[in-house]
């Protein structure tokens, strides 16, 4: 079936739109790339250790958005994306330690350029299946030449440990497409429990050379 001139027109319009607000969403991370150099070097000039091992940034897919707003029952609009998706763009922060996780989150409570909407806590409160991480939802400024947008970031700060976990967890999961045995959830729950372990020994390790 052919489409009308008018119905394209506005098919184009409808991923300009899109495209200009991704746009946005980059322009954050961005933003939020050069915050965390920033913390890095200041923190380790102060205190002579850098609490950030690496991050990893990234903007959710049109298609990811797409089906995320349709499992919300939301209209498939930039409007709703930006009023019911809160992790468009997201942020990974890897740790060597516990503590720095915690550290990291005092730094940006004490910023004036950013503002921290919401925050999970699961490494005091991990998942059923054994799934650590500290994840906050924060709101930055981003200066576009005829206006100022307020976007909103989630930020994920997790240890080397609890990454690799995710990571090895989130495989496992795709390669099965979802259909886990519980022989093998229940030896995920246990590494997770070792990693979790492992963390807390080095902690401890650090605090002594501390």
């Amino acid at each position: 079936m052919n489409m009308s001139a008018t119905h394209v027109e506005d098919l184009k319009n409808v991923m300009e739109d899109w495209k200009n607000e991704l746009l946005v969403y980059k322009f954050a991370l961005d933003e939020m790339d050069t915050k965390f150099s920033i913390i890095s070097q200041e923190y380790n000039l102060i205190h002579g250790h850098n609490p950030i091992e690496h991050t990893k940034s990234r903007i959710k897919s049109f298609e990811s958005i797409v089906n995320k707003l349709a499992r919300k029952g939301c209209d498939i609009t930039t409007q709703c994306a930006k009023e019911h998706i809160h992790d468009i763009a997201g942020v990974r922060i890897i740790c060597s330690f516990i503590q720095d996780i915690y550290n990291i989150m005092d730094v940006l409570r004490q910023r004036e350029d950013l503002k921290i909407l919401e925050v999970k806590d699961y490494i005091q409160h991990p998942k059923p299946n054994g799934y650590r991480s500290l994840h906050l939802i924060v709101e930055i400024p981003v200066y576009l030449t005829n206006r100022v947008e307020h976007v909103k970031v989630e930020i994920q700060v997790r240890t080397i440990a609890m990454d690799f976990w995710a990571s090895l967890e989130h495989k496992i999961y795709y390669k099965l497409q979802n259909d886990v045995p519980h022989q093998l959830t229940d030896e995920l729950k246990e590494a997770a429990d070792i990693a979790h372990y492992l963390d807390e020994k080095m902690q401890n390790i650090k605090r002594e050379i501390d």
